[in-house]
């Protein structure tokens, strides 16, 4: 068994940002358990533990979709929680951009992994990006003030020009991710 998901992955320019606002609301002194930097990513599906023989079929599935759809752009927005910032458990920075495109693209994955057995998620699709989750209530209300105080992001975009099928190890140390699959978006 393989314990996977499909993701975008965020360019390293991008990473030095995503640390910087870490970075920023760890002075908060608040007991969360942060995101490495290096495994942010935008998760499009979260598979669990996938028989090995069926990652050749998640990636092919993935696949004619991506093929349909073309490169976009997206950028960073403001950072925030769920499930408020008034009661962060998750924080999170917002994806904008060119969300039209990325919501087809979701919707058009959750459609063909459906049809292979695996559930849409029950909730509406928020592009975010997992910072970092509140593990106890100690310094909770300063980070919630942090969040509300933080201005939106002035980042330049990046481009979106694949999806990523991962394998995610976990250890004590950490989730480590290695990419199983790449696959482009658009016509190659």
């Amino acid at each position: 068994m393989i314990r996977a998901f499909l993701a975008i992955e965020m360019p390293d320019s991008f990473r030095t940002g995503l640390a910087l606002v870490q970075g920023e609301l760890k002075r908060s002194q608040a007991d969360v358990r942060w995101v490495a930097p290096g495994n942010i990513h935008l998760t499009l599906k979260f598979f669990g533990n996938v028989p090995d023989d069926e990652i050749d079929t998640l990636a092919l599935a993935a696949g004619e979709v991506a093929q349909e759809e073309e490169p976009f752009q997206l950028k960073a927005t403001i950072a925030g929680a769920f499930p408020s910032p008034k009661a962060p458990r998750v924080v999170w920075l917002g994806l904008g951009g060119d969300v039209v495109p990325l919501n087809r693209l979701y919707h058009k994955l959750e459609k063909a992994f459906a049809a292979l057995g695996y559930l849409p998620e029950g909730r509406a699709f928020h592009p975010h990006l997992t910072l970092g989750r509140v593990k106890s209530p100690m310094n909770r209300e300063k980070l919630a003030r942090m969040l509300e105080k933080m201005p939106p992001m002035d980042w330049p975009p990046f481009a979106v020009k694949e999806l990523i099928l991962f394998q995610s190890v976990l250890s004590p140390q950490g989730s480590r991710y290695t990419p199983l699959k790449v696959i482009p978006l658009g016509k190659v």
